[in-house]
């Protein structure tokens, strides 16, 4: 039995907070019809595909912090979240099977062919075949799958910050560079989320 199993992030381009990924193995039973890519759905449409996808698909998100991607920069962050997310998924992957009628052989659990596929040109250091594809987000299911629930984590997550820092639009911009984003930075300073190695 092989498994496909889509990676990608949701956040390199933002100021603040953190980037998410997302690692999602599908059914074949799916209605892939729901997915795309995350950015050319709607918000309400995101929403409806995140339910139907932790109801039926194997997955697990991941986050890195804004203080780890100053440290170690945001290509790293980014595979690091992809890393943690797929590992999260695996450990769900056997139970997942077996709820599902697939069969896996006893103490194979650990041996399990599981292809990655990652949008973008890196792969994350995990220990099965990974391929790196550009807009691989616009192509393939478990992909896109991917891209939506690190897409809606993370736009929770930013909503749930502006609760504590409103005065710098979080819920609106979600920590993109938006011309009201960087002005209340100068003016004010930078929020505890806020990633200070990047250019204001």
């Amino acid at each position: 039995m092989t498994f496909v199993c889509g990676l990608d992030e949701a956040g390199r381009g933002p100021l603040a907070g953190p980037v998410a990924a997302g690692a999602v193995i599908l059914p074949e039973d799916f209605p892939f019809e729901i997915l795309n890519d995350s950015k050319k759905l709607s918000e309400k449409k995101r929403l409806q595909a995140e339910l139907v996808i932790k109801e039926k698909a194997c997955w697990a998100v991941a986050l890195v912090e804004n203080d780890v991607i100053d440290r170690i920069n945001i290509l790293q962050a980014s595979l690091l979240a992809m890393k943690n997310a797929f590992e999260k998924m695996c450990k769900k992957l056997p139970k997942w099977a077996e709820k599902n009628g697939i069969l896996i052989p006893l103490g194979t659990e650990n041996s399990l062919l599981i292809n990655a596929i990652v949008d973008g040109n890196f792969c994350p250091e995990i220990s099965y075949p990974c391929v790196a594809e550009p807009k691989a987000d616009c192509k393939y299911p478990q992909v896109m799958a991917a891209s939506i629930l690190a897409k809606v984590q993370r736009d929770r997550i930013m909503v749930e910050y502006d609760k504590i820092y409103s005065q710098y639009g979080y819920a609106k911009h979600k920590g993109y560079p938006t011309a009201y984003h960087r002005e209340i930075c100068r003016k004010i300073g930078p929020s505890p989320i806020q990633r200070l190695s990047f250019n204001y």
